[in-house]
């Protein structure tokens, strides 16, 4: 699994070297058949199209896409189960869900041939990193209705290599088969492996004498010091996957091993940014909301979906060699953004301070309250366990001095709170981050 392969040989390189222009071509012909295909296929999206005042067959452009109607989460609730399906359930071969925390859960069908684009997409980043047939991947990802496991299962066996559907939780567990089986790769959250390189280093267990070299980590937000954090204490290289169930879960996009940006897989999915407020198309370059469409599923395609991520998409040359655009990893959501006191607060800007502050651990909880009926805002911490006594006799001035990197960064006062080691509760899949109390939330 070296760079030096990984720079030179693709699993598909007709397409992660193709030139810009190659690229467009193939996005007009793939957005055409998909659009002409829902507006045939879907009493919903006929209406959407109808009521947007578009004809189908005059898609031309690339610049089209700006007349399309948006595709939201209220539309895949509202349709509950199978509304938006463009096929018939005889040619479903599998259906995935979202945890549905509000509502009707969001449900997305596959046929045989989209599983197969599935997992060619998984295959295409796995190898363009240097994953090979030899490699023997560990999925920690929780398996069920929730796509992260299954698209690098089905993505490791169409490349194939050998692969261990451990799925999540057990920690003990994941530890004893990562060194007694060899696991060369790791998929999973990175909150989890934090989580379990915090139990080996419980039974003296050293990353360096294991076999790890990569991990694919996603499913939620993360920041640039805490893969620092992760590989120093993993010893392995982590990479950025993104991806979405409502667009095919991962395999959307992925990290090279420049670690610069996530390269989309752009033969299948069109990549938008628009301003989150007006809905207008952004240049490349602007942050805003991510938008995609799918160009080649037929179970469940999607149309201008709003993913709520906040990125943006640029072609900068990539020194790995592959062409296809680049997204920024998400630096926050449109709906995890927190309003305090009318500033605009996402928890990745609070991870981004706590996690370069020496002596502190990566766990922490962002806590909400009502104080004379104001937003409280404020994050409990853990110190390290080498230091916690030392601080101890100091606590008040360190939690101090974190308030005011805390208010640099972000322009509010937030109160910080400094925990024992291991007194803030572990996540064996996507990380708890905000316990929101001002209604009484536990």
């Amino acid at each position: 699994m070296s760079s030096q392969t990984a720079k030179k040989d693709f699993w598909d390189p007709e397409i992660s070297t193709a030139s810009r222009d190659r690229i467009i071509s193939i996005q007009i012909k793939n957005l055409k058949d998909t659009v002409k295909y829902c507006y045939n296929n879907n009493a919903i999206y006929r209406k959407k199209i109808d009521d947007a005042g578009v004809n189908p067959d005059k898609i031309d452009d690339i610049a089209d896409i700006g007349k399309l109607p948006f595709t939201t989460k209220d539309d895949l609730r509202d349709s509950y189960p199978f509304g938006l399906f463009c096929t018939p359930l005889s040619q479903v071969v599998r259906v995935h869900a979202s945890s549905g925390t509000t509502g009707n859960p969001t449900v997305v069908g596959y046929t045989k041939e989209d599983i197969d684009i599935w997992a060619n997409c998984i295959a295409r980043v796995m190898y363009d990193v240097g994953v090979r047939k030899d490699d023997i991947v560990q999925i920690s990802h929780t398996f069920g209705l929730f796509t992260g496991g299954w698209g690098f299962q089905i993505g490791t066996e169409k490349l194939g290599a050998l692969v261990i559907p451990i799925s999540g939780g057990n920690t003990e567990r994941q530890l004893k088969i990562m060194a007694d089986f060899k696991s060369t790769v790791l998929v999973n959250t990175p909150s989890y492996t934090l989580y379990i390189a915090e139990v080996a280093e419980k039974f003296g267990i050293d990353f360096s004498k294991l076999h790890l070299k990569l991990g694919f980590l996603g499913a939620e937000p993360w920041t640039e010091p805490m893969r620092v954090e992760i590989e120093k204490r993993l010893h392995m290289k982590a990479l950025n996957s993104y991806g979405l169930s409502e667009i095919i879960g991962p395999g959307v996009s992925c990290e090279c091993l420049e670690q610069d940006g996530l390269h989309i897989n752009e033969d299948h999915f069109l990549a938008e940014i628009i301003d989150p407020d007006t809905g207008k198309s952004l240049p490349y370059g602007s942050k805003g909301e991510l938008v995609f469409t799918t160009l080649t599923k037929r179970a469940f395609p999607a149309i201008r979906y709003r993913t709520k991520d906040i990125s943006y998409i640029y072609t900068d040359k990539c020194p790995c060699g592959k062409t296809l655009i680049k997204m920024a990893k998400p630096m926050g959501r449109t709906d995890d953004m927190l309003i305090i006191k009318g500033v605009n607060v996402f928890p990745s800007q609070i991870e981004e301070v706590l996690l370069k502050i020496k002596d502190l651990e990566p766990h922490y909880l962002i806590v909400l309250t009502k104080e004379n009926y104001m937003d409280q805002i404020g994050v409990w911490v853990e110190v390290s366990e080498d230091n916690f006594h030392e601080k101890l006799m100091d606590l008040e001035f360190f939690e101090k001095s974190i308030e005011d990197k805390l208010f640099s960064a972000i322009g509010l006062h937030i109160k910080v709170s400094l925990k024992e080691p291991k007194t803030i509760a572990r996540s064996e899949g996507k990380a708890k981050r905000v316990w929101d109390r001002r209604q009484g939330g536990n």
